[in-house]
C-alpha cells in the first residue's frame, strides 16, 4: 500500500539498469512515466556512475532542461541551464589524489585498463575500453599509465577484460584500498571515488540547493554504487534484478529492468496518471 505524496518530491534515479536497460535501450513506458513524474511538480534527478557527458546523453533523454544531474558516483554535480550555451554548469566538483590507487591497483592487476577523470571532467586513459562500455568513448584521451597517476581525479575507473569475476572480487579485496570509496560494478569494473563521495553525497547537495527535506526523497538503483542513496533517501525502490544487499535496504523491491519496474514503482508511490500515447 503506497502513502499519500502531498509534497514534490526529489525523485533520484540510477541510470543503466534501472532507467535504460544494460544496451542503453530506454523503453516508452519508462520514458512516459518520467515525463509524467516532471509534470506532476517533481524533481527527476539522474544520480549514475558515468562521467558528465554520458549523464547528460540520459538527461537529453529525458527531455530534462532544468534541475539537477549526479554525475561519476556523486563527485560531480551539474545544473541544467537553458540559458547556457552547453546547457549545464557546474555546481560543484570533488577531487582525489589517484597516484596511491592507481599504484596499489596495478601491482594486483597489471593488464588492468584505467581512465581517470580529471578537476576540469576531460578523461584520460591508459588504453582503449572495450566498445560500447562508456556513453563517450570519443572523448578519451590514450595516455601512458603513469601519466594517470599526475592528474587531479574526480573518478577512477578500473577494467579487467581478463578473468572470471570471482577471480576480480577477490583480486580487489587484495588491493586493500584505503582512503577513497569504490564499488564493483557489473562486469570486472571498479569505480573510485574520493572518500566520503557517493550518490547519497550529491543528492545532499542538490537536495540543499533545491531545499527539499530528506523525508521527501525517492531513490531507485540496482547496483553495489546504489546502496548509500537507497539507505539516504526516504523511499528506496530497488530494482528486481539487484543482489540482496541492495534489496534489503529497499523500501519497495519493484520489477526488473527489461519489466519496465520503475515505471512500476513510481507510478505506484507517487500516485501518477501516465497516458498512453494515441
Amino acid at each position: 500500500m503506497s502513502t499519500l505524496v502531498t509534497r514534490p518530491q526529489l525523485v533520484a534515479l540510477d541510470v543503466d539498469g534501472t532507467i535504460v536497460d544494460y544496451d542503453n535501450r530506454l523503453s516508452e513506458t519508462v520514458r512516459r512515466t518520467l515525463t509524467a513524474v516532471v509534470e506532476a511538480g517533481h524533481h527527476l534527478v539522474v544520480a549514475t556512475g558515468r562521467s558528465v557527458g554520458g549523464a547528460l546523453e540520459t538527461a537529453n533523454r529525458l527531455r530534462l532542461t532544468e534541475g539537477y544531474v549526479i554525475a561519476s558516483n556523486g563527485a560531480v554535480v551539474v545544473r541544467l541551464d537553458p540559458q547556457q550555451e552547453s546547457g549545464w554548469v557546474v555546481h560543484q566538483v570533488e577531487t582525489f589524489d589517484p597516484a596511491p590507487a592507481l599504484e596499489r591497483m596495478q601491482k594486483v592487476l597489471p593488464t588492468a585498463l584505467y581512465m581517470v577523470e580529471d578537476e576540469t571532467l576531460d578523461r584520460y586513459a591508459s588504453a582503449d575500453f572495450p566498445q560500447g562500455e562508456f556513453a563517450d568513448m570519443e572523448n578519451f584521451t590514450i595516455v601512458p599509465f603513469d601519466e594517470l597517476k599526475t592528474k587531479r581525479a574526480t573518478r577512477i575507473v578500473l577494467r579487467e577484460p581478463n578473468g572470471t569475476s570471482e577471480q576480480f572480487h577477490e583480486a580487489v579485496e587484495r588491493v586493500g584500498l584505503h582512503g577513497v570509496a569504490y564499488s564493483v560494478g557489473w562486469s570486472n569494473w571498479l569505480d573510485i571515488a574520493p572518500e566520503g563521495v557517493s550518490k547519497a553525497h550529491g543528492l545532499e547537495i542538490v537536495s540543499e540547493a533545491l531545499g527539499v527535506s530528506r523525508e521527501d526523497t525517492v531513490g531507485a538503483g540496482d547496483g553495489s554504487n546504489d546502496l548509500e542513496m537507497i539507505e539516504w533517501v526516504d523511499h528506496g525502490i530497488v530494482m528486481g534484478q539487484a543482489g540482496e544487499p541492495l534489496k534489503e535496504l529497499a523500501s519497495v523491491v519493484t520489477g526488473t529492468v527489461e519489466e519496465d519496474g520503475l515505471a512500476t514503482a513510481l507510478i505506484d508511490h507517487l500516485g501518477l496518471e501516465v497516458l498512453a500515447e494515441a
